[in-house]
């Protein structure tokens, strides 16, 4: 827990996240600057892995962006960071902060990493998949950390945005600025996203996320993958073919965790 800023495990604030947390709209979620020590934030910034040797490059109808999760290839600081969101401390922490309890874990397989995302990079508004498809515990919180030193929100965008649970506002935008953190819950109407940013050759889009689970069901429904939601200003078009795409997606993901297949 070292490298989390000293003050954000002062009981005094931590009381004052809970009720922040607790208080938010349009869903639970806390906005915490400088939430790791700066030399340790510049860091991961400085020693990010490059776009090309992450894992997972999505780009489709509904997100452009990379993930990876391959700790052993990245720096020595990415592995400290994973370290300390799966230590029991942390653990306890996130407890105090956000009332979430029952047994949390990080899975290590489907649970943190990175995010990255390069000149036309978007992440339209969805829900998050809400149960974890091996060990069938419910996913109940979301972290993001930003690493992105001198970003300029008005020039870029990018900023994380939070709908309404019948998708027809954005209620809040937080700038993906260095070293702010994000703790939001998962649950069915927590949407969010990002929309298309335009960056120079030479700046990304950066995060650490990590996903913490539980064995308490808390405020999720029945089992959903990932759902994404077209924007109201979306075009005709766009709408219909999200749309299509979620409700069979999430049909045939029923229906494989029904009948017990790993997928």
């Amino acid at each position: 827990m070292d490298v989390i800023n000293s003050k954000y495990r002062e009981e005094s604030t931590i009381k004052a996240l809970l009720e922040d947390y607790q208080s938010a709209s349009p869903y639970p979620h806390i906005v915490m600057d400088n939430f790791l020590s700066q030399e340790f934030a510049d860091s991961l910034s400085n020693n990010f892995p490059e776009i090309e040797k992450l894992d997972i490059h999505w780009k489709g109808l509904n997100e452009n962006k990379s993930e990876g999760a391959s700790f052993d290839m990245y720096h020595d600081d990415f592995k400290k960071m994973k370290s300390t969101i799966t230590s029991s401390q942390f653990y306890d922490w996130i407890e105090q902060v956000t009332g979430v309890k029952d047994g949390l874990i990080t899975d290590d397989k489907l649970g943190c990493g990175v995010h990255q995302g390069k000149d036309g990079s978007f992440l339209d508004v969805h829900v998050d998949f809400n149960m974890h498809h091996l060990n069938n515990k419910y996913r109940r919180l979301n972290l993001l950390v930003y690493l992105n030193p001198g970003w300029k929100t008005e020039e870029y965008g990018g900023e994380l945005e939070m709908w309404n649970a019948n998708m027809t506002k954005c209620e809040k935008k937080v700038a993906p600025i260095h070293n702010r953190a994000v703790i939001f819950e998962t649950n069915h109407y927590s949407y969010h996203g990002y929309s298309q940013i335009s960056l120079p050759p030479d700046v990304f889009r950066r995060s650490f996320y990590a996903y913490v689970y539980t064995d308490d069901q808390g405020n999720q429904k029945s089992y959903h993958d990932t759902t994404f939601k077209a924007r109201p200003d979306d075009n005709t078009s766009k709408k219909v073919k999200t749309a299509a795409k979620e409700t069979l997606k999430n049909g045939v993901k029923k229906t494989l965790k029904k009948l017990g297949i790993k997928f």
